[in-house]
């Protein structure tokens, strides 16, 4: 059997284990292993199964992810969700569809902090939904901004998983927290602009909140300065030069404990419990990226990838064909996986498929990145929309339509960042 064919069946192989539940980690390090063993020989695949998973999980450059974890969870935990829904309540609470644009705001600024869409759509979730039906608001609108606006979270850096896609690549994750920065923006707009479009054909959908005057306006500001100034500090820092993104992880894991100290919400229990959090969230995490790495062995040897890329870039087909293809494949991915895991999964196979047909590496990342979210929230599965139907106790049918424009949305948003390369590029050329 020739090695190509060896790496088609172990790819079949993986996705049989998946369907049957087997841990991510676990099936593509069993795969890979006997993958290795039978190109090669057990004793190489032995020293793969010996060195791979220590040379990768000691690179300095995964040690950001334990850090930005920290830093979202002690976030998570100190309630700045609140803080942050009541600040942009006080500035767009009176408009149509007000408290709506506040939550996708809310959602903007917490997947700044946070880097997680699940963590993003639950908390948001807990703080917005009761508000937004103490004012009588469709409850369509109301879950539908919820779940939508938790997929932010994983695309307005720092982003786990722009991390995983710097590691398994070797591109500049500082380049690519920069390029997740105005698509990030844009995607709020979108969002906001759905919700206005909405309120503006059938008012009845979101009454009009009390005024706030100036000066609680003003006054609100003060719930959010710190996080802001936390924010700009971990980016401006990576955009500047001062520090890597892995001393940016541990300035903002420190810079939360510190923030919420100051704020009065830091507790014995809210710290253990981000400790206990993160250490669980990143020990998945290494698990998945350890078998990754040596399912990465097993597909180097079988010279898969680099077949299927001269195979595609050999096709009569348009790139931007080919790439509409794939960005369907994560739209799928994504309704039965969460981000990460999809990320490491496919990149393997695909990223030689990408540079074999010229598209720039950093753009991709943030168009896979992107696509991965919209599946969060994709009938008929949308991890998302089954969590804030677990934490919200909201009928699923409901979520599903109510999340319909948003989906359209994101359509029109993916489509254009296919069209205008330079919204994803701009800062990460400026770098």
């Amino acid at each position: 059997m020739s090695p190509e064919i060896a790496g088609i069946i172990g790819v079949v192989l993986l996705v049989i284990l998946l369907f049957l539940r087997v841990w991510v980690g676990i099936a593509m390090a069993l795969v890979g292993f006997l993958g290795f063993a039978y190109i090669t020989s057990l004793k190489n695949a032995l020293l793969i199964l010996g060195s791979v998973p220590y040379s990768t999980l000691a690179n300095e450059t995964v040690a950001a992810v334990p850090l930005f974890i920290l830093m979202g969870a002690m976030v998570s935990n100190t309630g700045v969700a609140g803080d942050l829904y009541k600040t942009a309540y006080k500035w767009l609470g009176q408009y149509r569809g007000g408290l709506a644009m506040a939550t996708i705001m809310a959602c903007g600024g917490f997947a700044a902090m946070c880097g997680s869409s699940q963590a993003t759509v639950a908390t948001i979730g807990k703080v917005a939904m009761p508000e937004m039906k103490k004012y009588r608001y469709d409850m369509k609108l109301t879950a539908g901004s919820v779940a939508a606006g938790g997929t932010i979270g994983i695309l307005i850096p720092p982003s786990i998983g722009f991390i995983l896609y710097g590691i398994l690549t070797e591109e500049s994750i500082g380049k690519l927290f920069m390029a997740g920065i105005i698509p990030g923006i844009l995607e709020v707009l979108f969002y906001l602009g759905v919700i206005m479009i909405l309120c503006w054909f059938k008012p009845s959908l979101a009454p009009a909140g009390p005024k706030a005057r100036f000066r609680e306006k003003l006054a609100s500001l003060k719930l959010t300065w710190a996080m802001i100034s936390l924010f700009l500090l971990v980016m401006g820092g990576i955009y500047g030069g001062w520090f890597t993104p892995t001393e940016a992880g541990a300035v903002g894991a420190f810079g939360a404990i510190v923030i919420s100290a100051i704020a009065g919400k830091f507790t014995r229990d809210n710290f253990f419990n981000s400790i206990l959090e993160a250490a669980q969230t990143t020990a998945m995490m290494m698990l998945i990226l350890a078998g990754a790495f040596i399912f990465l062995k097993f597909m180097a040897v079988s010279r898969l990838p680099d077949l299927l890329a001269r195979y595609v870039s050999g096709l009569a087909f348009p790139p931007l064909g080919i790439l509409t293809l794939i960005i369907f494949m994560y739209i799928i991915l994504g309704m039965f996986l969460d981000g990460p895991s999809a990320i490491i999964l496919t990149l393997p196979i695909l990223f030689p498929v990408i540079l074999s047909l010229g598209f720039n590496p950093i753009w991709y990342g943030v168009l896979m990145v992107r696509v991965i979210e919209v599946g969060l929230i994709t009938p008929p599965m949308g991890m998302n929309v089954f969590i804030l139907a677990g934490v919200t106790n909201t009928p699923l049918g409901l979520i599903f339509r109510g999340i319909v424009p948003f989906v359209v949305a994101d359509i029109l948003h993916i489509a254009l960042l296919v069209a205008v390369p330079a919204l994803s590029l701009f800062l990460p050329n400026l770098m």
